[in-house]
């Protein structure tokens, strides 16, 4: 047995009713120690607030922590919940934010043990973890791991999951409070949600919480986000429905938020009076890789565009909220996305491409058409541009312009907004032949940040001007790295704090932005093709140039 693994966590028992494993804590005094000091932060963090109770309980300063619960994972053995859900929970845990009766329940079509569920964690914690390892939390942790087997429509499975949670409160002291994450195919949302609902997991007792948490994309159109709301609201109180968009839990996303409306130096110039334009960017190096079944049909726009870009535009371009909570937060994001127009001539503001063969990293790659797994008839995008405009006074006349796509140049995600030209220029045309636009750039991923571009005197004799930068590097600004977006997103659910949830409002509004753009499309036949490597399609310039402007070089 691996040194560490989950078959060497020094526990005496795991003694379930019905021959299945719960935890009693009989381990060693390194383990007990543990305990204490997680019980002893609570302790402290409760006595702050006790001491000065006109403190908000959410007072930054002091350290959020979850109170007793389980979370139900559906769809443990996907990506995703190997390279970022099971690494986040631990780090939660090594951050002391998770609390010492902790529950962690996978349920998935596969015929394993309590102990089998324990190593895939294991490995993915040893793997992906952003913190360092430390035996005393992974010991702690795994003595609240628990496996359910079984298929979503499997009816006894459901029964048994509620008979185990049962279990689980009575053993670890979690209070029937339950989380139940949706890691799963979005066909496969009304059929959990629905079986949660006949085995009374939906609703807890008086003083318990139950909140579903559900992945995007949050239906393929309007119509499609109609049904699926129609369905989770049936059986979920809007306010313990959370839908998970992980952009917003990136910290560089949430200093949009600090760096417009905590600073008097940006927000007067924030408006159609100074900006030109605004560029989102999300790009990527890689292909489809092996999710052709999820990709084709779906496609650029739906899969980025329509979630992640559109509320990065929401975020820039609404109104100072009163404050940050979930309510003023979505109202501002709101009125800018119902205010948002679309061009009169999708063909001339809108492009798309699929990437063709081409070398990525100095390796050669098939084209979209050429993975495995794509229909020769495919007409999906892997490139999409739009040019949308925001009809308000704020921003009346100001183009955002959003792009995304797979297997580009580089990885980078970025926000720029791009300030018009001085009105006056009192130099030669020689002095500022290179001088372009002030821009203010928030980098998401990677290399997150802050950029100012300004003109400079170069040093020397002649008055001559050139673009500098000024750069703020999170790595370098601040001692401790950044939380993974999904730390921040699953306390926040267990928390039950809901601002960075996207609100089915928010989602309906954004579907009626993306469907007429899809509904045009279907009728244009295959995209234009753009090399592996390269930075998308020919029509995607000539759309910023009939404007008379290029896209940033990234």
């Amino acid at each position: 047995m691996t040194e560490g693994s989950p078959g060497t966590t020094g526990t005496a028992g795991k003694t379930r009713a019905g021959g299945t494993a719960v935890t009693a804590v009989t381990g060693s005094a390194e383990e007990s120690a543990s305990v204490a000091a997680s019980v002893a932060t609570t302790a402290i963090t409760e006595a702050a607030v006790a001491a000065n109770p006109l403190r908000d309980p959410r007072d930054k300063r002091l350290p959020r922590v979850a109170g007793p619960c389980v979370l139900v994972l559906f769809g443990v053995t996907g990506d995703l919940a190997r390279k970022k859900l099971l690494p986040a929970i631990y780090d939660l845990a090594n951050r002391g934010l998770l609390p010492p009766g902790f529950s962690l329940v996978g349920f998935a079509r596969r015929e394993w043990r309590d102990q089998d569920f324990a190593q895939l964690t294991y490995d993915a914690v040893k793997q992906h973890a952003r913190t360092p390892f430390r035996e005393e939390v992974w010991k702690q942790l795994s003595e609240g791991i628990f496996f359910c087997p079984g298929e979503f429509t499997d009816d006894g499975a459901f029964d048994a999951l509620a008979m185990m949670l049962k279990e689980i409160d009575e053993t670890r002291g979690t209070g029937g409070n339950y989380g139940f994450y949706l890691s799963v195919p979005p066909k496969f949302f009304p059929v959990v949600v629905q079986q949660l609902k006949r085995t009374d997991l939906a609703h807890g007792p008086e003083g318990a919480w139950r909140r579903v948490v559900i992945e995007k994309p949050f239906g393929h159109d309007l119509k499609s986000a109609h049904e699926l709301n129609a369905i989770t609201s049936a059986v979920f109180p809007e306010s313990s429905v959370f839908r998970i968009d992980h952009y917003l839990g990136k910290e560089t996303v949430q200093n949009i938020l600090a760096l417009r409306f905590a600073n008097n130096l940006f927000e007067p110039i924030w408006n159609r009076g100074y900006v030109d334009h605004v560029q989102i960017t999300m790009a990527e190096d890689i292909g489809i890789g092996g999710r052709a079944g999820y990709y084709d049909g779906i496609g650029a726009a739906r899969d980025v565009i329509q979630n992640h870009l559109l509320q990065l535009l929401a975020l820039v371009g609404m109104e100072d909220p009163t404050s940050f909570d979930a309510d003023s937060l979505r109202r501002e994001k709101e009125k800018v996305l119902k205010a948002v127009q679309l061009p009169q001539d999708l063909a001339r503001s809108t492009a798309r491409g699929r990437y063709a063969t081409g070398w990525q990293g100095g390796q050669p790659v098939v084209g979209y058409a050429q993975e495995e797994g794509i229909p020769s008839d495919s007409i999906t995008e892997t490139y999409a541009a739009i040019k949308l405009e925001i009809a308000n006074r704020r921003w009346a006349g100001v183009p955002f312009y959003l792009r995304t796509g797979k297997r580009l140049g580089r990885r980078v995600t970025e926000v720029a907004v791009v300030f018009q030209k001085a009105p006056h220029l009192p130099f030669s045309k020689d002095d500022t032949e290179i001088l372009g636009h002030n821009a203010l750039v928030v980098r998401v991923q990677p290399d997150e940040g802050i950029t100012v571009r300004f003109g400079s005197k170069v040093p020397g004799t002649a008055m001559e001007v050139r673009d500098v930068s000024m750069d703020f590097a999170y790595g370098e600004s601040f001692m401790e790295s950044s939380p993974e977006a999904y730390e921040r997103l699953l306390l926040d659910v267990m928390i039950g704090d809901p601002p960075l949830f996207p609100h089915q409002r928010e989602v309906e509004l954004s579907w009626k932005i993306l469907d007429p753009i899809e509904e045009f499309w279907a009728s244009q036949g295959v995209p234009e093709d753009y090399p592996a490597g390269s930075w998308g399609p020919a029509s995607a310039d000539e759309m910023m140039a009939r404007d008379g402007r290029v896209w940033r070089r990234l």
